[in-house]
């Protein structure tokens, strides 16, 4: 029986993981290997995306792989095989506890991994176009980009928490305050009177021309209104086919609520941000951040 004033608490159960396109700062070896599945700490960075939306509940997981790599092959393999032969020599060993990090792999919850329609245009939307039949007939779901990780507490859950407070919300983004010197590298938000999404002025280059200190990044929660928006012919600058974009379509609609988020967004874009992202995931998430951190100072 429902009372009024209720929440209905909606059960967001599928997530989109991108992965980070050919990575060509990363070469040369990303020419073998997706960016994705370059370690932080002692598990690739496609692993912790795929624990945060454990973390928040997520049942069912679409890793989208850039087209023509390996990378469908090497995602399938590390989410999928079960590695009888190390296992078994591991056991003759006496050394069975080690293969628990593999077992811990591969009880996650169900995961699909597909390859990018080549046949759509460059850009960061086109991996969530290439997903759409799997989550068509969903409520909302969750997209998530591998160049982007949080420390601390789930943004996934941050997004569905606040999705289950507004579920008018046409779509959720995540947000982190940055300071001004930071404000010229990434999408800055701008919000309406109401709190919640008015655009995004993407990297803005004079402090004046942002329109707050928040910054969006790669954490979404979606309706499937988005692929109203989100088709190859809508491609935006640079002839990119831009997940922004449709989700500023998206706010011109409806209510695209901000969440701000609880955790710590890190960047593994580069080679330098990658770097320090490791740097403090080891010092803040593993036992021996203490010992690494003597050897710096």
């Amino acid at each position: 029986m429902m009372f009024q004033g209720e929440l209905i608490m909606a059960k967001i159960r599928k997530a989109i993981i991108t992965d980070a396109g050919f990575a060509s700062r990363f070469l040369p070896i990303t020419k073998t290997i997706p960016k994705a599945m370059i370690p932080i700490g002692a598990k690739p960075v496609m692993q912790l995306c795929v624990e945060e939306c454990v973390e928040a509940g997520i049942e069912e997981i679409i890793i989208v792989a850039t087209p023509k790599t390996m990378g469908q092959k090497i995602y399938d393999d590390y989410f999928h095989n079960p590695a009888i032969n190390v296992k078994e020599l591991l056991d003759k060993q006496g050394k069975s506890e080690r293969f628990e990090p593999v077992e811990e792999v591969l009880n996650f919850p169900r995961i699909t991994v597909i390859e990018q329609d080549p046949n759509l245009p460059y850009g960061n939307g086109s991996p969530i176009v290439s997903a759409k039949e799997f989550v068509e007939g969903e409520e909302a779901f969750v997209v998530l980009y591998s160049d982007d990780l949080i420390l601390g507490p789930s943004d996934v859950r941050a997004l569905i928490d606040e999705y289950n407070e507004h579920p008018e919300a046409k779509a959720v983004i995540a947000a982190q305050e940055m300071p001004e010197k930071a404000w010229h590298k990434y999408g800055m938000i701008a919000l309406k009177d109401n709190g919640t999404l008015s655009h995004i002025v993407e990297k803005p280059k004079t402090p004046d021309l942002s329109p707050s200190n928040l910054t969006s990044y790669g954490r979404y929660l979606l309706t499937p209104e988005v692929f109203d928006y989100l088709v190859p012919s809508n491609t935006g600058l640079d002839g990119e086919l831009w997940t922004v974009d449709a989700i500023t379509k998206l706010a011109e609609h409806g209510d695209v609520y901000v969440a701000r988020s609880k955790g710590k967004w890190i960047t593994t874009g580069d080679p330098k941000n990658y770097f320090m992202a490791h740097l403090e995931y080891t010092l803040s998430e593993t036992d021996y951040g203490d010992e690494i951190r003597k050897m710096v100072q």
